[in-house]
This record gives structure tokens, C-alpha cells and sequence, in this order.
């Protein structure tokens, strides 16, 4: 009928949020029960309470993905840590090691001023190029004078020469002459013998005293002379010593000229000396030398460093079991990250590091606390050097020398 309320639009509509048509109101609840709806609540709490009574959704199990993680980690780590041991197992490297080369000192072997400069720092020279010059001023002048020397000296011995040519000649005449000299020196005195005899025994009156005296003066005489001319013949006698010593004087007048061409022979090496030349290919380094400067002997000038450029490594002793000559190695500059140089074990030093420094240790005196050595490991750089980018000696590098392979015997 049309003038009653109808509930059918409220008995028709749809149920909210997926909760069933309410069933008819239950009955009050009893005094003190705190379970129930009190009169007056709101609709709002009747549908929450509603929901509330529905029955839970059902929840996925949650995914155990914490040991799996793990499980992965650690067949990584050890995956990661076996290809490390495989790939570093026949590799030695150390991280003390540098570049290594020949140093040469140039110093002056005489002293004198600059006269000129040559090179400059940094440069690079061949073996012969001058490197600077030295005032020769005073050098030609000891040469000049060495050169007068050794000529005085030439012509005494020249002399000397001849003069023993003529003792040749002339002693073995002298001792002709003294010989000759004696026979008529006796002879002489063999007539005055004679003679004065005959003064003598012949009667007074066949002669005079003074024929007597003049018989007696003539013997005298001709004994002195035969007294002179034996001691001149033993003067002359030994004719090989006399020759000896006029060869002796050859000999030291011969001697005299050698000196005379040594001092020749050292001016000029002083005056070749007066350039400074390279010893060697090389780089002019340490140069502490100006034109003009007063340089003595033996001061060092500069140095020059040669091309030859090699590693010297620095292995631990532990180190040293597997490493042999011939090995390859690969050697990485600090310096220049992108070069990567090739080379190999060139050899191996006979003594640690401690062994020739200037304070060797002295293991056999108080407490001894064992300490690993290190020994010096030459690698001979065959390849991948860039002559754009130089390799100063003293730069650190890190070699890796590959003991697996068999090396040299």
C-alpha cells in the first residue's frame, strides 16, 4: 500500500565491501555482557564489527631467500679465491724494485779554467762528443818546452854514439902506442945501460968525468922514460872497460831521451785532455760545471747515463726458491700506468742487501731476531720500452716474474 514505508530499496542493496545482508537484529545483550552492542552505537561501528567477524584472508608462506644469499656468496668467494690461487701460483712479485742503469762520472784530468760549455743538462751525447774545453794555453806551452828537452837529449846521445865509435878505434891504438912507446923507451935505456958502462970501465984517461956524468944522466932518464911508458901502458891496457864506459855513457844519455819523450808524451796527453770527451752514449746528468769555473783534478763534472736500462728487484728470500735465469717477467712503471714492459731474469746477486751496505749487521753478537732478507734480482727489459716516454733510473716499478716457467740451465 502506498501510504506505508516500504524497506525494499534498503532490503535490495547490494552488500558492502563483500560482507553478507545482515541477519534480523540480535536480541539485547544481557547487563554486564561486554561483548555486545550497546544501544546507541553508530551503523558505522555495526559494519566495522562486521568486518571484523569475517574470516581472515589466507597469506603466502614468506620465501626462505636468506641461505640461498649466503650459498652464493660463498661459492663466489670461493670460486673468486681458486681462480686467484691458479692464476698467482707461478707468478712472484715484489713491490720493491726500480729502474736500474749505468751512471758514468765524468771528471777532469787537469786542472785549468773553462774556456767553453758543450752540453747541457739533459742531453743526450754520443761517445767522442765534446763536453766542454779546457784553457790549453799553459799545456802547449809544457809540450813546446818537452819537445826542446827530448831534442838536447837526442843529440847527446847521438854524440855519445860517435864518441864510442871512436873509443872502438881509439883505445885499442892508445894501448898500441903505449906498447910502442915502451919498446923505445927500453931501447933507449939499453943504450944508456951501454954506454955508461963503457964510461965506466974504460980507463981514466980515455974519457972524462963528465962523460961519465953525462953516460949516468942519460941512464936515468931512459929508466924514467921506460917507467912512464909502462905505466902508460897499463893505463891503456883495458880497452874493453874503457869502450864499456864510453857505452855506458850511451846508455844513460839513451835513458835521458826516454824521459824526455815520456814528459813529451804526458804534455800532450795533458793537452788532449784539455776536451773533455764522452766516455759513452748517454744523457747528461749532475752537471755542476760552468764556463768560466777553475775545475781541479779528479773533480767531477757530471755524469752521463746510458740507454742500457734494466730492473733491479728486490725478492724476499722465501722468494728465491723457484726464481732462475732466463724466466720471463712483465714489469709495470708507477710512472707510466700504460707502459707494460717485457724482459727476464738476467741474474741473480750473490748477497743480500744487508751483506754490502755500508753497516753490514752483526748476527753474531747479542740478541739475534731472525729477519727476512732481501736479495737483488737483475730483469734484463726486452721490449715494450717507448722512446717518448723515458725511464729515469730510480723509478719504481712492479715486476712479476713467471716461475713457472723452466729457465735457463
Amino acid at each position: 500500500m502506498s501510504g506505508q514505508p516500504t524497506n525494499d530499496s534498503a532490503d535490495a542493496a547490494p552488500p558492502r565491501d563483500g560482507v553478507q545482508a545482515a541477519a534480523p537484529d540480535p536480541a539485547p545483550p544481557e547487563p554486564g555482557d561486554h561483548g555486545g552492542v550497546a544501544q546507541g552505537q553508530p551503523a558505522a561501528d555495526l559494519r566495522a564489527g562486521a568486518r571484523s567477524s569475517a574470516p581472515p584472508q589466507p597469506k603466502a608462506p614468506p620465501r626462505r631467500r636468506g641461505p640461498i644469499t649466503l650459498l652464493v656468496v660463498l661459492l663466489l668467494l670461493v670460486g673468486g679465491g681458486g681462480y686467484y690461487w691458479w692464476s698467482t701460483k707461478d707468478i712472484e712479485t715484489t713491490d720493491d724494485a726500480y729502474t736500474d742503469g749505468r751512471a758514468v762520472s765524468v771528471a777532469a784530468h787537469v786542472a785549468g779554467y773553462v774556456a767553453t760549455l758543450d752540453v747541457t743538462d739533459n742531453q743526450f751525447v754520443h761517445k767522442g762528443d765534446p763536453l766542454l774545453h779546457i784553457d790549453p794555453r799553459d799545456f802547449l806551452a809544457a809540450r813546446d818546452r818537452a819537445q826542446g828537452q827530448l831534442a838536447t837529449a837526442e843529440m847527446q846521445l847521438a854524440g855519445a854514439r860517435h864518441a864510442l865509435e871512436l873509443a872502438k878505434v881509439r883505445f885499442p891504438s892508445r894501448l898500441a902506442a903505449a906498447q910502442a912507446s915502451l919498446d923505445a923507451a927500453k931501447a933507449n935505456q939499453f943504450k944508456a945501460q951501454t954506454d955508461y958502462r963503457r964510461q965506466t970501465t974504460i980507463s981514466r984517461a980515455a974519457t972524462t968525468q963528465q962523460d961519465v956524468d953525462y953516460a949516468k944522466a942519460a941512464l936515468l932518464l931512459a929508466t924514467a922514460q921506460v917507467a912512464q911508458a909502462e905505466a902508460d901502458l897499463r893505463e891503456n891496457q883495458p880497452v874493453p872497460l874503457n869502450i864499456a864506459n864510453v857505452d855506458d855513457q850511451v846508455g844513460q844519455l839513451d835513458g835521458q831521451v826516454q824521459t824526455a819523450k815520456a814528459e813529451l808524451a804526458q804534455a800532450e796527453l795533458n793537452l788532449s785532455w784539455c776536451v773533455i770527451t764522452a766516455p759513452q752514449d748517454g744523457w747528461v746528468t749532475r752537471r755542476n760545471v760552468e764556463q768560466g769555473n777553475y775545475i781541479q783534478v779528479g773533480q767531477q763534472i757530471l755524469a752521463l747515463v746510458s740507454p742500457e736500462i734494466w730492473v733491479t728487484a728486490n725478492f724476499k728470500e722465501s722468494q728465491l726458491r723457484r726464481i732462475r735465469v732466463g724466466q720471463p717477467a712483465t714489469v709495470t712503471v708507477d710512472a707510466y700506468s700504460q707502459l707494460t714492459l717485457h724482459g727476464h731474469v738476467d741474474s741473480v746477486q750473490l748477497g743480500s742487501g744487508t751483506k754490502f751496505s755500508a753497516f753490514p749487521a752483526e748476527n753474531a753478537t747479542g740478541n739475534f731476531i731472525k729477519i727476512v732478507q732481501r736479495v737483488p734480482v737483475k730483469i734484463v727489459i726486452d721490449s715494450g720500452l717507448d722512446p717518448q716516454l723515458p725511464l729515469p733510473l730510480g723509478l719504481s716499478v712492479a715486476p712479476e716474474v713467471s716461475v713457472g716457467q723452466p729457465g735457463t740451465p
